[in-house]
């Protein structure tokens, strides 16, 4: 690289790091004392005249400093990249330890670790939970709990275990729902969650048993139950904290902000069409379809869950720090991939 595109790449480097910082236009002044000490004032000016022609950063107002742009943010992201194989976040074996203790139920343990990215960041953390409908079911299990519940127990061919809680509004004593439950795992067991949920129990009910109505009744709850477990939902976690931030000052943005999180079927769609297999994926500008949200970013991995798929993240201001949270995201998705990977989890 040209030795004048490299001092560009470090005076664009500098002025965002500055204004994540500060969250103030960045004046020449302020990069020539904190971070381009070794560059005349003159040679800044002309670099920061560049910058702007570039449509990397813009200035505000008349008299003021440069704040960058979404395309400068996307440059800046492409600099500092190489960075991130150098930081590594440490308290993995902690993650990894409280996977292996709630082997039995991951969403609890993901939601401590949302909880603690929440804390890490002080950002709006989001777990989109394992998406369980291209799994195969292993085993259904119905236990009455009172006051006319029942309790779903889907077990996966991956080992993981869905559980539904559901009202019904029938008497089913115990020999019915043993024979109901014998019968639908040989019909069930091997098939997909998806096509269960779509088609087999629908074609049950339409077509199997329209002369019994205590079956219709009992399919109708487990049809809403894997109907349940098959929705890929995202839960959010964050303290107080992350509003006090400069961007959260206007009504206008705390709006836009709460309109983002209600939309999880937008940002659902986002995510399963910029998967980031391998990478954390950073969605911002364009990428988020509603203009209203371009002054946010969601930052994301994917991870998956005995082979099943999920999304972890968090929602933030534009001005972020980018290099904590790639890396940090990064090496929890990849942590909870690898320790739940089928055969790696030995309960101790």
């Amino acid at each position: 690289m040209k030795k004048n595109q490299l001092r560009l790449n470090d005076t664009m480097k500098a002025l965002v790091d500055e204004y994540i910082v500060s969250c103030e236009p960045v004046s020449s002044r302020i990069l020539n004392e904190k971070y381009l000490g070794d560059v005349s004032s003159a040679t800044l000016r002309l670099d920061l005249l560049k910058l702007e022609q570039m449509n990397l950063i813009s200035q505000p107002h008349t008299s003021a400093g440069r704040i960058p742009t979404i395309g400068g943010y996307r440059k800046y992201l492409e600099i500092i990249e190489p960075e991130h194989v150098k930081i590594s976040y440490p308290r993995m074996d902690m993650l990894r330890d409280l996977l292996i203790h709630n082997y039995k139920d991951t969403p609890r343990a993901l939601h401590y670790i949302m909880q603690m990215l929440a804390k890490e960041t002080d950002q709006l953390s989001f777990v989109a939970e394992p998406e369980v409908s291209n799994g195969y079911l292993a085993k259904l299990e119905v236990f009455p709990i009172g006051d006319r519940k029942l309790l779903f127990v889907m077990s996966l061919d991956s080992g993981l275990d869905k559980t539904v809680i559901m009202k019904c509004d029938y008497d089913i004593t115990e020999t019915q729902l043993r024979k109901l439950v014998r019968y639908l795992n040989d019909e069930l067991v091997g098939l997909r969650i998806y096509d269960i949920a779509n088609k087999v129990l629908v074609e049950m009910r339409d077509n199997m048993h329209q002369d019994n109505a205590l079956v219709s009744l009992f399919l109708r709850e487990l049809h809403r139950a894997f109907i349940e477990i098959s929705d890929f939902f995202i839960h959010f976690d964050g303290s107080i904290k992350f509003l006090e931030q400069p961007e959260f000052d206007s009504k206008h943005a705390i709006l836009s902000f709460m309109n983002m999180i209600q939309r999880q079927d937008l940002l659902l769609s986002l995510m399963r069409n910029n998967p980031a297999r391998d990478k954390v994926c950073i969605l911002m500008g364009e990428d988020l379809d509603i203009k209203e949200w371009h002054d946010f970013v969601v930052i994301y991995g994917r991870y998956e869950v005995f082979g099943i798929p999920g999304y972890l993240g968090v929602l933030a201001p534009i001005r972020t720090d980018y290099r904590k949270l790639i890396p940090l995201i990064r090496d929890i998705t990849e942590t909870i991939t690898v320790t739940t990977r089928r055969g790696m989890i030995v309960p101790q």
